[in-house]
This record gives structure tokens, C-alpha cells and sequence, in this order.
């Protein structure tokens, strides 16, 4: 098979995402729109859920890692009630309940589930289960019975109270799955719940406030979307180190290179030259030792 054609492009395009269509098919609108040869997503939006989806381009599909394990904030609305399949508006309803919760329950609620906590993904979710992923085997009928796992709730706050719904705001790291707050939260309360609504709102140094509405990238033309694309770094939360001319080709080549700059001995970095970012590695001494290298013309 022939290599794809496209353009080398690498760099961030941030869009916001509406409601009913999936992150892959986001990525590859974007790619459709920019003739990129390569193009990825760092952390997949369910397709009902709207909000910020960063978009890596060529060489930044290797700092998509980065992006994954930075904090991300969600706004979302629970509907009291009814648990259902997803955990969501979406799934057939499994159990329902005539109690309603106050705004002080709520908030009394919500302390277990800050800090270090454990969570069960929903069924339908991205999960791998001995290779394959959750929702499909769950979409077959087949019962998903998923390992609960730990996450980093860093904020979990009541926004509203209604008599039937609630929204709240959650900060969290890796992995974290707003629906299973949701049911969690319901069974906890007593009443049953669900996610209505979810939006991501920032994700690490990505906010939505600045992204492109999704219906822009079929309107925009190419010179357009190429002004709005981020620099490959700008993903990273990371000490930037600039190579020497010598340097610069040595780390081009995979092979430790000669760096200016301070940062503490043994931690991670960026390196940029000529104002581009050509690699990550260890500084160790007045040079860095490549872990991730960037070809970018």
C-alpha cells in the first residue's frame, strides 16, 4: 500500500465539538479540511457530549500523551430519577426512583467523591476488555463487567439544584468518566441518576473560549485554519531548552545534544531551535537526551 498523500502539517487545532457526532469523525473533518497526512485526538468526547477536542497534526500527535494526563474540567447536568444502560439520556432505562435530593444533600454527598478515588467505567465506554472495547461488546448483549480503577478528582462542585436535575462542575486527571460520577452519585443519594448534559470546557493549556466552532472547519478555507493551528508544544508543561546549532542536529538525529538554558538536572523538556520545537528529553548536564524527537521542515 502506498503512504497516504497529505500535507506535512503538524501542529493543535482546537474545535468545539457539538452534540451527535464522535471524536474520530471530528479528527477527520479536521484532517479533510487541512490535507494533513497525520492527525489524531487526545482524549475522546462521547458523542452526545460537547466542547473542547484538541486536535494533533503531524509531529504534535506525539505530544498527545502529554495532553492525556493533564487535568481536564467538565460541566455537566444529572438527571435525577433513572440509571440507565450508558448512563446517560441516550441508554434504555434500568431502574427508576420517585426520590428527589435536596441541594444539601447533595453537598454532602460529594466529599468521597474528591481526591484520590476509585471508579468503574460505564459499560459503553472505551475500556479494552481482552482487546476489545466495552460499548462494542455491550452493544452485542454481552454483560461488561468492568475493574474499578483509580482517579484524580482535583474538584467536584454543585453549580444549581433543581427538583429534578443538578449541575456540577469537575476538574479531574486521566481516565475520569463524568457518567459514572453521575450513576454513582444517584445510587449513592438513593435517588438514581444520569448524565443529561456534558460539556468539556478546558483540558490542560486548551480552553474552549478559544476554540473553533466545528460548523467553521467546512466553512473556513486551508490559510484560515492554518492561522488558527498551535504550535506542536503547546501541549507541554514542560521546561523549554534551546539547542545550539550542533546541538540541534545531534537531537535531530536521535543522539544527546548540546542545550542552553536552566532547568533541574534529570528533569523533562522541551528543546526548541530556531523557535520550533525539535525534541523532549532528560537534561542531564548541558545536554539533552532525546526521548521523543520532532521532524518538522
Amino acid at each position: 500500500m502506498g503512504r497516504r498523500k497529505g500535507r506535512e502539517i503538524s501542529g493543535w487545532l482546537i474545535v468545539d465539538k457539538p452534540a451527535g457526532i464522535g471524536s474520530t469523525d471530528v479528527v477527520g473533518r479536521v484532517r479533510w479540511a487541512l490535507d494533513a497526512k497525520k492527525a489524531g485526538h487526545a482524549g475522546t468526547l462521547d458523542p452526545d457530549a460537547t466542547g473542547l477536542l484538541a486536535v494533533a497534526l503531524g509531529e504534535a500527535t506525539k505530544t498527545v500523551p502529554y495532553l492525556t494526563d493533564a487535568l481536564k474540567a467538565y460541566d455537566f447536568t444529572v438527571n435525577w430519577g433513572a440509571e440507565t444502560a450508558t448512563d446517560d439520556a441516550a441508554g434504555a432505562v434500568l431502574r427508576r426512583s420517585d426520590a428527589r435530593p435536596g441541594a444539601a444533600a447533595i453537598e454532602a454527598a460529594l466529599a468521597p467523591f474528591r481526591g484520590d478515588i476509585m471508579q468503574t467505567p460505564p459499560a459503553v465506554s472505551a475500556v479494552k476488555v481482552d482487546g476489545a472495547r466495552a460499548y462494542d461488546l455491550a452493544r452485542q448483549g454481552e454483560v461488561v463487567d468492568l475493574a474499578a480503577r483509580p482517579l484524580w478528582v482535583d474538584q467536584l462542585e454543585l453549580l444549581d439544584a433543581r427538583a429534578e436535575e443538578a449541575d456540577f462542575r469537575m476538574v479531574c486527571g486521566k481516565g475520569g468518566y463524568v457518567r459514572a460520577i453521575a450513576r454513582d452519585l444517584g445510587r449513592e443519594l438513593g435517588c438514581l441518576g444520569h448524565v443529561a448534559r456534558l460539556r468539556r470546557v478546558w483540558s490542560g493549556p486548551f480552553d474552549v473560549a478559544d476554540a473553533i466552532p466545528f460548523d467553521r472547519i467546512d466553512r473556513a478555507n486551508m490559510a484560515e485554519l492554518d492561522a488558527a493551528l498551535r504550535p506542536v508544544q503547546a501541549a507541554l508543561d514542560l521546561p523549554e531548552m534551546r539547542a545550539t546549532d550542533q546541538g540541534a542536529v545531534r537531537l535531530g538525529n536521535g543522539n544527546p545534544g548540546q542545550v542552553l538554558g536552566v532547568a533541574d538536572y534529570g528533569s523533562e523538556v522541551w528543546v526548541s531551535h530556531q523557535g520550533r520545537a525539535i525534541a523532549i528529553g532528560r537534561y542531564l548536564g548541558g545536554e539533552v537526551h532525546p526521548s521523543r524527537v520532532f521532524v518538522q521542515p
